[in-house]
């Protein structure tokens, strides 16, 4: 079987599976599982671009995810006015001090040469400079906003924009962290940058939890906007009662149906976009520049290729994918929650779409991030119904069968672990491996 019939039968089982969920369970769980296999599919290609293109280990996913749920709250939230009234002066000014020393530093150290000493002294200076204006400035005003109604409030929010502004401002401000971590992290040896992008992501997520100013905190952002229509709103539509009419369906159900439709769609055609984008990349000069940095950065760089600056521009560029994917789940459950964001569900399991799914292969990639969350939601509830099946001959009131049941949960680790081992054990590239050259 050739490597297009294997994707064809492989994607045609992933939408099998997806409509048998539909008939057996309902088509409700079916389309939220659908949701969140496209952005697990989209995180999964940002991991894939800077592993599968680059080889950089990027253990951070979770933290760029978060900042591209940020995004969200910066800008599609309903701001505050009372803490913008009680804070403004202070956080301008102090957002000029930073940006104004940023760009000293920049500016001076292109007009002047300096030696590594005196550049890292100069570094030095310049968050000093930043750290003492926040500390002046942000701490008092700080602590007015979060002053504000706590219960409800007790941060700026955003700039009550369009949440599909959101789609944009996420990936530029997770790219602007990738670059700041890339300069300081990829001269790392490659176990040495798995750990800093873990700790810098593990930093990211906690400065969240706890500058309720910015986030609230553990106390979550709710209510933010949707790019589709509420329930409640389609509802109460006249068109939408007579359209359920047609297709002969309760109005409350149907409506779920139709909102989860509509995300549906967005996130197709944001996948479909950047499934364009990456595979015309990857299969450019510039892609296969790409993979020979990877595959030997000796002979690249004696080819006259800056190692350094091609990895800081994928790492960038994977960065970006990641935080969409993370404004994109924000917008889909319509709240951020800081507490939310744990290595297993951001990190690692995203790294098991990438790998389950083939490194380096785009179209793997997203397979992966199918497969793994479906199987990642689905565990639980087929492995109850297995476990009740194997225990029914010890007894409907045994404590074993009822503790193995309320523990299903469990299996979804089991299950990944297998699942993973299956595939590295007979397939160790991967459902769909990489695939150099012309498809065939």
């Amino acid at each position: 079987m050739n490597y297009l019939h294997s994707r064809t039968l492989l994607f045609s089982v992933t939408a099998l599976l997806l409509m048998t969920v539909g008939f057996v369970q309902s088509w409700n769980v079916a389309l939220t599982i659908l949701n969140l296999c496209l952005i697990s599919a989209v995180m999964a290609l940002g991991v894939n671009i800077q592993w599968g293109y680059a080889g950089l280990v990027n253990f951070g996913a979770m933290g760029f995810a978060a900042l591209g749920g940020l995004a969200v709250v910066l800008i599609a939230a309903a701001p505050v006015e009372e803490a913008w009234r009680a804070s403004s002066t202070q956080i301008m000014f102090c957002s000029v001090v930073t940006i104004a020393a940023a760009s000293a530093y920049f500016v001076v150290t292109r007009l002047f040469v300096f030696t590594l000493a005196s550049k890292k002294a100069l570094a030095f200076f310049t968050i000093g400079i930043v750290v003492v204006s926040s500390i002046t400035l942000m701490g008092p005003a700080i602590r007015k906003i979060e002053s504000i109604d706590p219960s409800l409030y007790g941060y700026l929010g955003g700039l009550g924009l369009p949440v599909l502004l959101s789609w944009i401002a996420g990936p530029m401000l997770a790219a602007g962290a990738g670059w700041l971590i890339g300069k300081v992290a990829l001269g790392l040896r490659l176990d040495y940058l798995a750990i800093a992008t873990l700790g810098i992501s593990e930093i990211v997520v906690t400065l969240l939890k706890n500058e309720d100013w910015l986030s609230r905190g553990v106390k979550n952002v709710v209510g933010l906007p949707r790019p589709v229509p509420f329930e409640i709103d389609l509802q109460r539509a006249e068109w939408f009662q007579h359209l359920a009419e047609i297709v002969s369906q309760p109005v409350d159900s149907f409506s779920s149906i139709f909102v989860k439709l509509c995300f549906a769609g967005l996130f197709v055609v944001v996948l479909a976009l950047l499934m364009w984008l990456t595979e015309s990349a990857l299969h450019s000069p510039w892609g296969r520049m790409i993979r020979a940095v990877r595959d030997n950065e000796v002979a690249a760089s004696a080819m006259g290729k800056d190692i350094k600056k091609v990895h800081l521009r994928i790492f960038v560029l994977g960065s970006a994918v990641i935080g969409l994917a993370g404004a994109m789940l924000v917008t889909l459950d319509g709240q951020f929650t800081p507490g939310a964001y744990q290595p297993l569900r951001f990190t690692f399991l995203v790294w098991i779409m990438v790998i389950l799914g083939g490194s380096g292969n785009n179209w793997g990639s997203v397979l992966g991030g199918f497969f793994v969350w479906f199987f990642w939601v689905e565990a639980e509830p087929l492995g109850a119904w297995l476990i009740d099946i194997l225990t029914l001959g010890i007894g409907e009131e045994s404590a074993l069968r009822q503790h193995l049941i309320h523990n299903a949960a469990q299996m979804r680790l089991i299950v990944m672990g297998l699942l993973l081992l299956f595939v590295m054990r007979f397939m160790p590239l991967g459902l769909l491996p990489e695939k150099i050259g012309k498809v065939s």
